[in-house]
């Protein structure tokens, strides 16, 4: 349940474009009909949804942005968990720590360490994020609209997806070494980073994940490092995932306690 039925063939060597456009527009009933169960394309859990896909998956920013309230979101939550449409992120976050003579700082008083809701499935992802807000547009045969929308935005579909991949390969690549006892995206009050692994050792890994049709320069490890620091990550190694590459800079440093992976990196996988 919550994905898409296994009848149906898509031709994922075609382009992008090509393959939405026959898919998506000039089949669009074909595919809604494949959403399961059926009263997900209704509200409230349309609502919620397409919260989730349309935001960074914190529970409580996405009850709001669904105008629900809690008691009712989470109990959308725990259903669309049990049916394998929503996975939970939980949080490694620590509480702030006050000083019992000090009062948080004003901008922080109000913080609240929240998990975040996963897509199960990047198809159920991409149907909430792209699709949802042009159905009765598409239903009509009407596409332009939700196309020029995919272009636009569909970064944000492939960069989570080659988290997720990344993710994997550094668990791949440790896994002959030591290993790895807890890892994935990782946020708190200050910054977000796409992954911090942590070892049986207690060593820290901290990663970013670039999908740009660019080389990634020194200034990217510069800035991650930066991060960490008003962060309070004592970090160990730092590893950067890099679509188009590295610069000779960013190459010449590549060491135990830097790793570089490009998406050739990413056959192992397979």
């Amino acid at each position: 349940m919550g994905g898409i039925g296994k009848d149906v063939e898509v031709d994922y060597f075609d382009n992008i474009d090509s393959m939405v456009l026959s898919n998506f527009v000039e089949n669009f009933n074909k595919f809604q009909a494949l959403i399961s169960p059926t009263y997900l394309l209704e509200s409230p859990y349309k609502d919620l949804l397409v919260a989730v896909a349309h935001g960074d998956g914190k529970v409580y920013s996405v009850l709001r942005k669904a105008r629900l309230s809690e008691s009712v979101g989470k109990n959308l939550v725990d259903e669309l968990v049990s049916l394998g449409i929503l996975t939970i992120e939980y949080t490694r976050e620590s509480p702030l720590r006050m000083h019992p003579k000090n009062k948080l700082p004003k901008e922080q008083r109000h913080y609240r360490i929240q998990d975040k809701l996963r897509f199960v499935q990047p198809f159920m992802r991409f149907w909430f994020g792209f699709v949802m807000h042009y159905k009765d547009e598409l239903a009509l045969g009407m596409g332009e609209n939700f196309l020029d929308n995919f272009r636009q935005h569909y970064e944000r579909l492939r960069s989570l997806v080659y988290e997720q991949l990344c993710n994997d390969l550094l668990l791949e690549y440790y896994d002959n070494k030591e290993p790895i006892l807890s890892s994935g995206s990782y946020w708190n009050v200050y910054s977000e980073f796409d992954i911090l692994a942590i070892t049986k050792s207690k060593k820290i890994i901290l990663g970013e994940c670039k999908y740009k049709d660019r080389t990634v320069c020194k200034n990217e490890l510069t800035k991650l490092k930066q991060k960490a620091a008003e962060s309070g990550i004592k970090v160990d190694v730092y590893t950067l995932f890099s679509k188009s590459g590295f610069s000779k800079e960013l190459l010449g440093m590549k060491s135990e306690s830097l790793l570089l992976f490009d998406l050739n990196d990413l056959k192992v996988l397979l």
